[in-house]
């Protein structure tokens, strides 16, 4: 990193203690603060004592967790400028210099032995190095090829795969991924790869969260966000949001998931998988905190977003977002703002995702359409259906420990209304938990 000058150097102190000041008064901790912008705390003191650097999604963040009405980012942006003049008189000052020299070698007497004075300008030769420099590579492209489609192949395989199970072949590509960091690789190659770890890293941090590993899927969620930044790829950075936005909805933070998922929203390429997924879980968080006039208004506009695309080659991809996937999210969204109108989305799903020769293709999302549909049908007072489908869901041995909560809440709906079958049901979900607890 190169050093800064006096006077930019004290901008950035400023900046920083103005964060600090504001972090404060909005009584936010740094350890707050870093978690929403995905880094850690050390980084974030770092910041407010002038000594670190952040980049402006950093910024926009922490302007909207601390309330500053956009100043913050207007302080960043004024920054940004007077460093960016900054450089440009340097770079133009080492201009001139070279210039000057350049002028002062031409402009020599060439008598006797000029050797010394053409030294180190072999203008060809620097060329055809650099060249040759920029091109090495240790990692070729079939090497990347490779590891894009074993990344391709793990998230087809989440919708199938135990998540402890998945979690052992990630950790095995995410190792051998770090083992290629420090291989020479052209510039292209390298972002490849750091696109591959983050990646990687985010479909590790879903499983993490799945097994309710909370510090591990921070980190890894971290990292998926860094290496996003560093290979300035939009769409990981989205989908970091989108999860951190599921995980806290299922820690019952349904206002944090909400700006969560707005965020991602920000980030989202037009038209891509995590554009309708980051609104569908806004519109889920919306439903928690029934509010039916957000989640309507999200709901319609999921629709609009999926109804103008194709069915992906290989709609099993996680990230990638099918119609079959809508209707699933609707069903959710409906049954959790209270809506009768649940049953039907999620009897069309549970119709939709049917085993064929092949066997189920979405069990995990068959359990979950059989615990909106026992929610929705606990609604409409039909509590003998109501417990079949949650005994579907639960013995199906597909809900897994991320979403225990959405069972436990019917079993609890159904103790409280004193039925028979609440004994059967509680049992039936306490041999679940035991059977999917992890270490």
């Amino acid at each position: 990193m190169a050093r800064e000058s006096a006077g930019i150097a004290e901008l950035r102190c400023s900046l920083g203690q103005r964060l600090a000041m504001l972090r404060t008064a909005a009584g936010v901790t740094q350890g707050q603060l870093a978690a929403a912008v995905y880094c850690d705390r050390t980084t974030v003191t770092h910041i407010e004592k002038g000594r670190g650097r952040a980049d402006e999604q950093f910024w926009q963040t922490a302007d909207r967790i601390v309330e500053a009405g956009g100043s913050l980012l207007a302080a960043y942006r004024d920054l940004e400028t007077a460093r960016q003049e900054c450089d440009l008189r340097a770079r133009r000052s080492a201009l001139e210099a070279l210039r000057a020299k350049a002028h002062s070698f031409t402009t020599t007497p060439l008598t006797g032995n000029t050797s010394s004075v053409f030294d180190g300008y072999d203008d060809e030769t620097a060329a055809v190095e650099l060249a040759r420099r920029v091109a090495a590579s240790d990692v070729g492209d079939e090497t990347l090829g490779q590891l894009e489609g074993a990344m391709d192949e793990l998230a087809m395989a989440y919708p199938v795969t135990a998540p402890q199970d998945l979690l052992v072949r990630l950790r095995s590509h995410l190792a051998y991924v770090s083992s290629l960091t420090d291989s020479r690789m052209t510039l292209v190659g390298r972002r490849r790869l750091l696109v591959l770890g983050g990646w990687l890293s985010l479909l590790a941090a879903t499983v993490h969260i799945d097994l309710k590993h909370h510090a591990a899927a921070t980190a890894r969620l971290r990292t998926a966000a860094s290496l996003a930044r560093h290979a300035e790829h939009d769409e990981i950075r989205a989908w970091c949001f989108e999860t951190e936005a599921w995980r806290v909805l299922t820690e019952g933070d349904y206002r944090r998931a909400v700006k969560l998922s707005r965020a991602a929203q920000e980030l989202a390429p037009a038209g891509s998988s995590i554009a309708v997924q980051s609104t569908a879980q806004e519109g889920r968080a919306w439903a928690r905190l029934s509010n039916p006039r957000e989640t309507y208004a999200a709901i319609d506009r999921v629709t609009k977003l999926v109804s103008p695309m194709a069915r992906p080659d290989r709609p099993e991809h996680h990230f990638r977002y099918d119609p079959d996937k809508s209707v699933a999210y609707v069903a959710t969204t409906l049954a959790w703002v209270g809506d009768p109108a649940a049953e039907s989305y999620a009897r069309e799903i549970i119709s939709r995702l049917k085993p064929d020769h092949e066997g189920q293709r979405w069990p995990r999302r068959v359990a979950s359409a059989n615990l909106d549909l026992a929610l929705a049908l606990l609604v409409t007072d039909r509590l003998d259906e109501a417990c079949h489908a949650t005994q579907e869901a639960i013995l199906s041995g597909r809900v897994v420990p991320s979403n225990h909560w959405r069972a436990a809440e019917i079993v609890g709906a159904v103790e409280a209304r004193h039925l028979p079958e609440a004994r059967e049901l509680r049992d039936a979900y306490e041999g679940m938990r035991r059977a999917t607890a992890v270490p």
